[in-house]
């Protein structure tokens, strides 16, 4: 499965001013880490991120965010986000920091 480039690259230039991003093919698409953790990504058409379990419970009150699912198994800590609610960049910035602030917060690798 293929990431959708045009996702791809406007996550790519949300995340350009953070230190220590690096892109890195991952779950069939792009993904990015912070610090060699795993932070957000690109899969198929929609936007993954890591958010803890706190955040994921509360973004999955929101419209166009539902669970992390890539293989049948929930993954906790995680959320997609659907193309709908990633239409601006200011949207797709604003749930990319979300992931960016929970990451920071494990240690690097």
């Amino acid at each position: 499965m293929a990431s959708d480039p045009a996702l791809v690259e406007r996550l790519r230039a949300v995340l350009a001013h953070h230190r220590h991003v690096e892109a890195r093919r991952m779950f069939g698409g792009a993904c990015f880490t912070l610090n060699g953790n795993m932070c957000v990504g690109v899969h198929n058409t929609n936007l993954i991120l890591r958010v803890g379990e706190t955040r994921a419970k509360e973004l999955l009150t929101r419209e166009g965010v539902k669970p992390m699912d890539l293989t049948g198994k929930v993954m906790k800590g995680w959320a997609t986000i659907l193309p709908e609610a990633i239409r601006t960049d200011a949207q797709l910035s604003s749930y990319a920091q979300f992931a960016v602030d929970f990451v920071e917060t494990l240690p690097p690798k």
